[in-house]
């Protein structure tokens, strides 16, 4: 799609003025930063072919073409993901600090709660999505769904219900999460097992998603004393598992401190190319309860200093 330039026609400004708010709405109901920019492009290619005067608000008709697209996608990712060899994870999503105002839409693009979402149907995420995310009314989202207020309701009720009794109960402080997570990739990157063990929760849940890759967990593993195990004798085999094969010694990588899906995270970078993202959820003690990986090369591409394939990708995290 061509950017705006002056003089353009209003259908175009339109556009760009909710090219944001259509991709936060697509990427939290798909999880996928590529799906949803393929799911803006679509909505571009759709609004370029109507009547632009016969639409009376360009923002809500085009929310509408693009939540629907997204379900549809929805509900052809769910039977492919289902099929997924391994774990299915979220692809990161590169953002900038959330801001006080904007706490709340950051919390709905965080890592935690796009895997809670995978747990609800697709209609239902799509609700909660419109109606949590970015406080649409029953009625627009009745519009956009194409179902009855009263079954919107229904549909909202039962999944905050199910949001509310799989995710964290504790709201991390921002720079505690931070503080930790760079102690546990200086951990991580050393081999430290007793640094490990001192950040980790006994009950520390740890799911990697690395598209099948040999080697790679393929369930969640749980426990403070093999999820350690597992991060310092096995970095390097799963997230090199070529160099592994070849008896390379050295280093995994190095490591940094980025901003992913509202919060902070590790990246793991090897030859300037990313090799695995790292995301951590954080107790009220200052404990690690929950570790994703996603070493899926084809989920990375967003992710990087100073990487920045595409404006859709690098949004902040209070935006729509």
């Amino acid at each position: 799609m061509p950017a705006v330039t002056q003089g353009e026609p209003t259908a175009v400004a339109s556009f760009e003025c909710s090219r944001d708010l259509l991709f936060g709405v697509a990427y939290r109901v798909l999880g996928s930063a590529t799906d949803a920019e393929d799911i803006v492009q679509e909505a571009w290619l759709r609004w370029d072919r109507v009547d632009h005067s016969r639409v009376a608000d360009p923002r809500s008709f085009l929310v509408q073409v693009t939540t629907r697209l997204a379900l549809d996608r929805l509900r052809w990712a769910k039977a492919r993901r289902e099929a997924y060899v391994g774990q299915w994870l979220p692809e990161p999503l590169p953002t900038g600090p959330a801001t006080e105002e904007g706490a709340e839409r950051a919390d709905s693009v965080s890592m935690a709660m796009l895997v809670v979402m995978e747990t609800l149907s697709p209609l239902e995420r799509v609700v909660f999505v419109l109606r949590e995310a970015f406080e649409f009314s029953f009625a627009e989202i009745a519009a956009v769904v194409g179902r009855s207020e009263t079954a919107v309701r229904q549909l909202a009720r039962r999944a905050r219900s199910n949001v509310r009794a799989r995710r964290p109960r504790f709201q991390q402080d921002r720079e505690v999460r931070r503080r930790v997570t760079e102690r546990f990739l200086a951990a991580c990157l050393g081999g430290d097992l007793r640094a490990l063990l001192d950040l980790l929760a006994p009950e520390v849940t740890l799911s990697i998603d690395g598209n099948g890759g040999r080697g790679v967990a393929r369930n969640p593993v749980e426990g403070a004393a093999k999820v350690a195990r597992l991060l310092v004798c096995g970095l390097r085999r799963v997230l090199r598992p070529a160099d592994a094969a070849a008896g390379a010694t050295g280093d995994v990588g190095s490591g940094s401190i980025v901003d992913v899906n509202g919060g902070p995270a590790a990246l793991i970078t090897a030859g300037g190319e990313p090799i695995a993202v790292i995301v951590v959820d954080v107790d009220s003690a200052g404990l690690v309860t929950r570790i994703w990986i996603i070493a899926n090369q084809d989920k990375l591409g967003g992710v990087g200093a100073g990487r920045r394939p595409g404006r859709n990708r690098h949004i902040r995290a209070a935006a729509g």
